[in-house]
């Protein structure tokens, strides 16, 4: 038996480093998206001892709240939510750090109180002037957040601090607005303190890619269109849009997956080798990629959309998309999305990509899949080889994240019959170590200052370039084909790849 070094085993080599002394400050703290993932993510971090002994929390918002009923609320949520056991010390130690700060977004007198509170946690927490802003908010929201801050003194680093500010998306709607905002968020911060939130870079599938891609010498060399027939990138939900009306209706599916999750998706599969996996040069790589992305010519073979009708979902009825809640009964908001894209580079000419999206399909499941061409020629009779498909590598980002391989085997017994296998790694069952919720990975990283996992202003304004001229072309053409909940979306979609002599994988 060799040596037992028990520091070893513990050490998470995922996410080794411990971030300096700071806060962070969350806007729009009461909204879903903060109960259900940011600050459960924060517990988590604390709870895998990531986070300095000097961290606070401010939440900022509307509720008449003192600060013992903000970590009330944020220990419901913890308890509900957080990936890791609910431990009272570390819990308590964190809630020290609690603060809640009262106001409206316009309200300067807030951002003052904001402003007091921070510096008194610098004091009393040891927190060195180091605060990370997370605009869980919409939009809409984001320019008089980001002047509330300047001109409160709060955005600009000093002395050796820093101050960075956190982005959800959707950043802007189309190309204009996302470059308004981009302006605004850009006169109150330097470009290196924006972090442009993707929560699905941070999935541990997705920085798989890049591993399988370039750290095994059998995937790389038939990464290319001499062997690759086409690329499909799957994201399907089996939900519908619960209470999102609000936000969704007169966005779609389009805007709110295509534009930020699939394209980076696109991006990352596509991308020549970076120089190294720094932030600068891995954006380069992407960069490139988004920049030779062309659309198809007749946006009426290639594009195809549709939205739900009501039908079974497994063993429930679920409502059309007009008969939700809050939703215009006119709407022609898309619900499904498909498109098929072409890069006009060396590596993947004639391969097209097909990228489709959609709300109350089949069931939930986020996957690329890699397609390789036939072999060139079977010798082997017709009939042994009747059910042979296409070769395939299949990452599955979510929900069992891991990768499959699909190919031809002979059948057992005497004759030479050749049947499509799958072989599957799937993380859950290879590691013992339970991935990090991507929320976390996030968060540590801008704690961090490490961002090469957010997108930068040029890609997002690259991704608008893609999807605009498509919602024009949408805008145009009126109400969406309807879909049964349940089902696989419009055959509108199915038609788009029947007419270049391809079919959408059953995932």
């Amino acid at each position: 038996m060799g040596h037992h070094n028990p520091l070893r085993d513990s050490r998470d080599l995922r996410l080794p480093r411990i971030a300096g002394p700071c806060s962070l400050v969350i806007f729009g703290v009461t909204g879903d998206l903060s109960r259900k993932k940011l600050l459960p993510a924060v517990y988590d971090l604390a709870s895998r001892g990531l986070l300095p002994a000097g961290f606070a929390l401010v939440g900022f918002g509307r509720r008449e709240w003192s600060d013992e009923d903000f970590v009330a609320y944020v220990e419901r949520s913890v308890r509900e939510r957080a990936r890791t056991p609910f431990d009272e010390d570390t819990f308590r130690h964190l809630a020290e750090g609690m603060r809640f700060v009262r106001g409206e977004f316009d309200d300067a007198a807030a951002f003052e109180q904001l402003s007091k509170t921070v510096s008194e946690l610098d004091r009393l927490r040891g927190t060195r002037g180091n605060h990370a802003f997370y605009m869980s908010v919409p939009p809409s929201a984001f320019p008089i957040v980001s002047r509330q801050l300047a001109d409160s003194g709060l955005a600009k680093s000093d002395k050796g601090a820093w101050r960075r500010v956190i982005i959800e998306k959707p950043f802007g709607h189309d190309l204009q607005s996302a470059r308004e905002l981009n302006r605004v968020v850009a006169e109150v911060f330097d470009p290196d303190s924006v972090f442009r939130i993707d929560h699905y870079l941070g999935k541990e599938t997705v920085q798989n890619l890049l591993a399988l891609r370039f750290a095994n010498t059998m995937f790389e060399p038939i990464w290319n269109s001499n062997y690759v027939d086409h690329v499909q990138i799957t994201m399907a939900e089996d939900i519908g849009i619960g209470s999102r009306a609000g936000y969704f209706d007169g966005i779609g599916i389009a805007r709110d997956v295509i534009q930020n999750h699939l394209l980076q998706l696109l991006a990352l599969t596509a991308m020549e080798e970076p120089v190294s996996f720094s932030a600068d040069d891995l954006r380069a790589e992407k960069i490139k990629v988004l920049s030779a992305v062309r659309l198809p010519e007749d946006l009426s073979l290639h594009t195809a959309r549709g939205q739900y009708s009501a039908g079974w979902q497994g063993s429930e009825q679920a409502v059309g998309y007009l008969q939700e809640q809050g939703v215009n009964p006119d709407s022609t908001t898309e619900t499904y999305a498909a498109v098929r894209l072409d890069i006009d580079t060396r590596r993947w000419a004639g391969v097209p990509f097909y990228l489709r999206t959609g709300k109350r399909l089949g069931k939930r499941v986020t996957e690329i899949a890699v397609v390789f061409k036939r072999a060139p020629h079977l010798p082997f009779e017709q009939t042994s080889t009747s059910e042979l498909g296409e070769n395939a590598i299949v990452i599955r980002v979510q929900p069992d994240e891991g990768v499959t391989l699909r190919f031809g085997s002979k059948v057992p017994g005497t004759a030479m019959e050749v049947r499509d296998v799958n072989m599957d790694f799937s993380y859950g069952n290879s590691f013992t170590e339970a991935s990090p919720e991507a929320y976390e990975r996030l968060i540590l990283d801008v704690l961090l200052g490490e961002p090469p996992l957010f997108p930068t202003t040029k890609e997002v304004e690259l991704s608008w370039q893609i999807l605009d001229p498509i919602e024009q072309y949408w805008a145009t053409l009126g109400q969406p084909q309807a879909y049964r909940a349940g089902t696989w979306g419009p055959k509108e979609a199915d038609e788009m790849l029947a007419r270049d002599g391809r079919c959408w994988r059953m995932p």
